[in-house]
């Protein structure tokens, strides 16, 4: 596992799997991005906190996500859907990390998750 750990960023991009699922929850393996900060990565926590990616967007929600181009990897436009990030074992992702994120759409990520937190 150790291995594998040190090879986490964040904002890099992991396919997971996020079934089993409930209800409006989003499942089957799909990329996401990892949120988790690089300081608690360090510890190789067994937690993570995420948030998955699709092709589609729907217009109700579009102030939430984040358009992502193709790179690396991911093949398709994306969209990360910050109305479903959480947390989820380590070991729900498979590796390598297949793309990673660039500060700035980081940075856009944690600000579409600030306006469903704003008190």
């Amino acid at each position: 596992m150790v291995e594998k750990m040190t090879s986490l960023t964040q904002g890099g991009v992991y396919l997971e799997k996020l079934d089993p699922i409930k209800s409006g929850e989003i499942g089957k393996i799909r990329p996401v991005v990892l949120l988790t900060t690089s300081i608690i990565l360090e510890v190789q926590p067994e937690i993570i906190f995420i948030c998955p990616l699709s092709s589609q967007s729907y217009s109700e929600l579009a102030a939430l996500h984040v358009k992502l181009p193709p790179r690396d990897q991911l093949k398709k436009t994306s969209f990360a859907l910050v109305e479903h990030c959480r947390s989820i074992t380590i070991k729900r992702l498979h590796f390598p990390r297949i793309a990673q994120l660039t500060e700035e759409e980081l940075s856009l990520i944690v600000l579409r998750l600030q306006r469903i937190i704003k008190i």
